[in-house]
């Protein structure tokens, strides 16, 4: 458990972690991933359908309960995702309900997924956040709205892993897990780390320099990046081709997770809790997850 205390106390110290694939895969072995996953998690993106709103990403999502309470992770069912410019998000479908695809069984029966979710719940545990407008900071549990993205450059056509600029995700905590690529150039899609006063929407290029706190890159297989969403913005340079004649892709998960909404806020119509009845999924968070040390339970502190 020692790597997971060390990512987890990084994250917590400075508000933000990168952590490279090859330890990801340690970590998430520890978390019940089994081997013969990994290689099938990294096919999932293959079969996604066209976003509802940007022509160069294909997509699909899922809802997940964190209840740190009963010490379980359940799929929730489907409802529309809207993310507003008052949550830091400035793009052209601000403010509009979007209906995805849904993840299938393919992806949230993979035990490195299951991992995945695990894996943030204990780097989470324990972090006080500077909490949002219109969250409930009084209940235990999480919301996590899981995305499978695929962007995609082609000749004529420029991807973009991040359109809206300089951002924030509306949540608590974002996580970007990298799946893989194909045919993208060694410098291309950077993610850059921006002070809360650093203006929203504009480009990554057109950023202050002294609002720069850091930068990662996802090229290995797992390479994961964390950030208090609440406190630190991000952007993301575009998809760049090594072969400009060729299609270039670039396949990820991202893992929102915030507090649920409270009345008024614009996603409180969508955030049912109800459990999935047409693709049920359910995950124990196990003793192990603990605060080591103290025989405290997830559920018997502030998260």
């Amino acid at each position: 458990m020692d790597l997971l205390v060390d990512i987890r106390n990084q994250y917590h110290k400075d508000r933000s972690v990168f952590v490279d694939g090859a330890d990801m895969v340690d970590a998430l072995t520890i978390l019940g991933a089994c081997e013969s996953d990994f290689d099938a998690i990294k096919t999932v993106s293959s079969r996604l359908p066209s976003d509802p709103t940007l022509p160069f990403r294909e997509s699909k999502n899922g809802r997940f309960h964190i209840d740190t309470v009963n010490s379980k992770i359940r799929r929730l069912e489907p409802q529309p995702f809207v993310l507003s410019a008052e949550e830091d998000f400035v793009r052209h479908d601000s403010g509009k309900k979007r209906t995805f695809a849904e993840i299938g069984n393919d992806l949230q029966h993979n035990s490195v997924l299951k991992a995945l979710l695990l894996f943030k719940v204990f780097v989470v545990h324990g972090s006080v956040v500077n909490e949002r407008p219109g969250l409930d900071y009084k209940k235990s549990g999480w919301i996590c709205t899981l995305f499978n993205l695929r962007t995609i450059t082609h000749p004529g056509a420029v991807g973009e892993p991040a359109l809206e600029g300089v951002h924030s995700d509306g949540v608590d905590h974002t996580m970007a897990t990298f799946l893989g690529s194909q045919n993208m150039a060694p410098t291309a899609a950077k993610t850059f780390i921006h002070d809360m006063r650093e203006q929203n929407s504009i480009r990554w290029h057109e950023a202050d320099p002294e609002l720069v706190l850091g930068e990662a890159q996802h090229r290995n297989f797992l390479d994961t990046l964390m950030v208090f969403d609440h406190e630190r913005k991000h952007s993301v340079s575009p998809l760049e081709p090594l072969d400009p004649q060729k299609t270039a892709t670039r396949d990820m998960l991202i893992f929102f997770t915030r507090k649920p909404t409270v009345s008024g806020h614009i996603s409180h119509k969508h955030d049912s809790t109800v459990a999935h009845s047409a693709m049920p999924m359910a995950v124990d968070i196990p003793e192990c997850l603990d605060m080591p040390g103290t025989g405290r339970s997830l559920a018997s502190e502030r998260v």
